[in-house]
C-alpha cells in the first residue's frame, strides 16, 4: 500500500501535463473542429427564440409531466417536433479561466482517484507497468466511461462521444505514463 500524500507529485504533474496536451487537442484543428455544426439558418433560429428570454440551464423539448408520456397529445408533439435536448448559456462573454480553472481541478481530483485506486493495490517500488495499468484503467473510467451515458440517453452522437472517449483514453496514458514514472521507489 502506498499512502496518498506520497503521491501529491504524480498527481500534480499528470495533472498538469494532461491539462496542457487537452488544450493543444482542443485547439489544433485535429479531430474537435466540426463537433458542434452550424444549425440551419441560425439566425431565424437566434431571432425566434431570443424574445422567449429562456433563462439559462438545460432543457428538453418537448418535456412531459407527470402521467402525460403516455398521452396522444405527448406523442403527437414527439411526432410533429422538433424534438431536442438545449443548454441555454448566459448572454455574457465565455468566461475561460472559470472554465480553465475547473478542468484542471478536475484533473487533479482524477489524479487523486487514480492514485487512491493504486495506492491501495500497490506499494511504493512496484514496477512501471503494475502501476500502469491501474492509474491507467482508473483514469480511463474518470476521463470517459461517464460521457457515454450522454449519447444512451440523451442522444448525443456517438460519434462526438467516441471523439471525447479518444481524448480520455490520451489522457489516461499520459495520467498512466506520469505515475508510473514518478511512482515512489
Amino acid at each position: 500500500m502506498t499512502g496518498l500524500l506520497a503521491l501529491w507529485l504524480p498527481i500534480l504533474v499528470s495533472a498538469v501535463i494532461v491539462f496542457l496536451v487537452s488544450s493543444i487537442i482542443h485547439m489544433a484543428p485535429l479531430w474537435h473542429k466540426n463537433d458542434y455544426p452550424k444549425v440551419p439558418n441560425e439566425d431565424q433560429v437566434r431571432s425566434a427564440i431570443r424574445p422567449l428570454a429562456i433563462p439559462p440551464g438545460d432543457y428538453m423539448i418537448p418535456r412531459a409531466t407527470g402521467g402525460e408520456m403516455r398521452s396522444p397529445e405527448f406523442a403527437e408533439k414527439v411526432k410533429q417536433g422538433p424534438n431536442m435536448i438545449l443548454t441555454v448559456l448566459p448572454n455574457t462573454a465565455w468566461n475561460m479561466k472559470k472554465n480553465l480553472t475547473q478542468w484542471l481541478l478536475f484533473t487533479l481530483a482524477v489524479g487523486v482517484f487514480a492514485a487512491y485506486v493504486a495506492g491501495r493495490a500497490l506499494p511504493p517500488g512496484s514496477p512501471y507497468l503494475a502501476v500502469f495499468r491501474f492509474v491507467g484503467v482508473t483514469a480511463f473510467i474518470g476521463y470517459s466511461v461517464a460521457l457515454w451515458q450522454d449519447s444512451i440517453w440523451y442522444a448525443r452522437s456517438w460519434s462526438m462521444t467516441a471523439k471525447s472517449t479518444l481524448d480520455g483514453l490520451i489522457y489516461a496514458l499520459l495520467t498512466a505514463g506520469t505515475f508510473g514514472w514518478l511512482w515512489p521507489r
